[in-house]
């Protein structure tokens, strides 16, 4: 397994952990607010139900986003390699790694850092149609390409 594939087999491991992360406490919010409505009543109650109502579609949400970006790395086949930046590329620079897919951050694979950003993301639309050996200017700070995989 390329390192690429294995960066990407690790951006699909913490998309799955999060959204099942947030479906956990969905589901622990989803028992409790049951549970509550058994027991209280009144103004007090539907403040706090109005509350848990909230934080459900919250959460409901947050799994809606991390669902669309786990479409978009299905998408994404990590064997493809072009020597220009774009979705789907895994780039070295001077400053560090980066996997242009979904900004999920920081991902860690054998003790190096890897920031998974979105191609819409400013510093990714800064790196796409870039190549090795290209430099980017982004916030003030020069960077350079030293690897496209």
């Amino acid at each position: 397994m390329t390192l690429k594939e294995s960066i990407h087999q690790v951006l699909r491991i913490q998309l799955k952990f999060r959204i099942d992360e947030i479906q956990n406490i969905l589901d622990d919010l989803h028992l409790s607010g049951s549970r509550d409505a058994k027991s209280s009543a009144g103004d007090k109650h539907e403040t706090g139900v109005a509350m848990a109502q909230l934080e459900q579609e919250k959460l409901r949400y947050q799994i809606y986003e991390f669902q669309k970006m786990e479409e978009i790395a299905q998408k994404i086949n990590p064997s493809n390699m072009n020597s220009k930046i774009n979705l789907g590329s895994l780039v070295q620079t001077d400053k560090g790694w980066f996997y242009i897919s979904v900004g999920l951050g920081s991902l860690t694979f054998k003790e190096q850092v890897i920031f998974a950003i979105n191609p819409e993301a400013p510093f990714g639309k800064a790196l796409i149609g870039k190549e090795k050996g290209d430099s980017i200017h982004f916030n003030g700070v020069e960077s350079i390409i030293l690897q496209v995989l």
